[in-house]
């Protein structure tokens, strides 16, 4: 490989990555909360790809759209992905989860409840909008932007990586800084003493998917703007951004970011260096190298009890 293609991998990698990372946060998110594994969360991110799909096919983008006509078909896709995806995440809560919590359920439940759900909402997709792929309206044309050591990055490219960048940043803010994010690593460290301090641990979980589902919403609308929007497309993005939670420290937000990072960049160089059919087998044997070494993550530390 010469120094170019070097680099032109690095960013097709770190666009891969900035998706897996804004998936991941939602695994990791609902797992520090309640030690869940939502495998559903892959059908979430399958929605937002639908929603924008859907809200721009009802509005027509014209066929040669101006930079302002671009921008707001962009944001109108960014927020109906958004919205339909936390509305499946908040539906998904209520509906399947908090019932389980209210009965003591065992997690194994809980896991098999998660997979189940995921079944219903991939083949109810199927279902509702067709068995074939969609394409995305045209919404802007993907011309070079700029170069970098002679690396061309598109507008898909610097949409992907730009949106990821503000959204892992909100995140890391809300988590952090906001009453919100309190509530969430409280019930994440001692569910119990959070609520005798006046936690409502309800609407903490709620609140909790909700953004995970906005996340992951979004997440599925930039990956049909680079390919296609289908039924079954979240199911490999979905377990390799789970993957990305698992290495970088399922729980930790910033650890999500990471590991979604590091297996983007991995995956593309497996693919040129040997072939598209090792894609996920170098991007696996990264995550059971680390883990062999360190259990918990690259920035993973123990977490509290279940809520």
């Amino acid at each position: 490989m010469s120094l170019s293609d070097i680099w032109d991998v690095l960013v097709l990698g770190l666009v891969l990555g900035s998706l897996y990372a804004v998936i991941a946060i939602g695994y990791t998110l609902v797992y520090g909360v309640l030690q869940l594994l939502n495998f559903a969360h892959s059908e979430v991110f399958m929605a937002g790809g639908f929603g924008g799909v859907i809200a721009l096919t009802i509005i027509e983008p014209v066929a040669d759209p101006s930079g302002m006509q671009s921008v707001l078909y962009i944001l109108l896709g960014m927020g109906a992905g958004a919205l339909l995806g936390g509305v499946i995440a908040f539906g998904l809560e209520k509906a399947a989860y908090l019932p389980l919590r209210r009965r003591n359920a065992p997690r194994l439940v809980f896991l098999i409840t998660a997979i189940g759900a995921s079944f219903f909402l991939y083949n109810l997709a199927g279902k509702l909008f067709g068995r074939y792929p969609i394409a995305m309206p045209n919404m802007y044309e993907n011309k070079t932007v700029f170069t970098i050591f002679g690396t061309t990055v598109s507008v898909t490219q610097l949409l992907i990586v730009g949106a990821a960048v503000v959204m892992l940043a909100a995140v890391d803010q809300i988590v952090n800084r906001t009453k919100l994010g309190s509530g969430i690593r409280a019930v994440a460290q001692d569910p119990e003493v959070a609520a005798l301090m006046g936690v409502n641990i309800d609407k903490v979980v709620s609140r909790t998917f909700v953004l995970g589902g906005l996340l992951g919403g979004v997440a599925g609308f930039l990956f049909g703007t680079n390919l296609q929007v289908e039924y079954t497309m979240g199911f490999l993005p979905g377990i390799t951004a789970f993957a990305a939670a698992v290495l970088g420290g399922i729980g930790n937000v910033r650890g999500a970011v990471l590991g979604g990072l590091l297996l983007g960049v991995v995956e593309a160089f497996t693919v040129e260096i040997w072939s598209d059919a090792w894609r996920y087998v170098g991007a696996f044997a990264v995550l059971v190298l680390v883990l062999m070494f360190r259990p918990t993550g690259l920035l993973g530390e123990r977490v509290g009890r279940t809520a």
